[in-house]
């Protein structure tokens, strides 16, 4: 989670809501990425899109499976879909989002009776400091 939250503090450097993920496969990072909607142009490059990416451009398969995506804020209900449809056999979160959280908050998909795949779902892995980096970043917003 700690390199999760490097990658979030990257996002906020670009300007981005500071959220970061990455995805591991036996001990090994195969993929990462940061909030990148408004750099990209593209209201899909959430943090754990991006990571899902990148993993599966590096194992050249859009199945990831035997992985776990660590992430520092809960996914939405399209991250959450996108996690159901590569297989991701494990979701370890930071802070939970009241607001748009799909695992567990507003929404349970990761084991929803519809998708034909569940997903293990461990929240508040260091919740307080996932959390103090959203909610100083939109203090800064709220500033300006």
């Amino acid at each position: 989670m700690q390199r999760a939250i490097t990658l979030a503090q990257k996002a906020e450097q670009q300007g981005e809501v500071p959220v970061g993920a990455l995805l591991v496969k036996e001990g090994v990072c195969v993929g990462e990425g940061w909030n990148q909607p408004i750099l990209r142009h593209d209201p899909s490059a959430h943090a754990e899109i991006n990571a899902l990416r990148d993993a599966g451009q590096a194992a050249e398969n859009y199945r990831l499976i035997e992985t776990t995506l660590y992430v520092t804020l809960e996914p939405c209900v399209m991250c959450m879909g996108a996690i159901a449809n590569a297989r991701i056999k494990r979701l370890v979160f930071g802070a939970s989002d009241p607001a748009r959280g799909a695992a567990g908050s507003i929404l349970s998909l990761s084991n929803a009776a519809f998708l034909n795949h569940h997903v293990e779902t461990e929240g508040g892995v260091l919740a307080d400091e996932c959390g103090e980096l959203l909610k100083l970043f939109f203090a800064k917003k709220r500033r300006k």
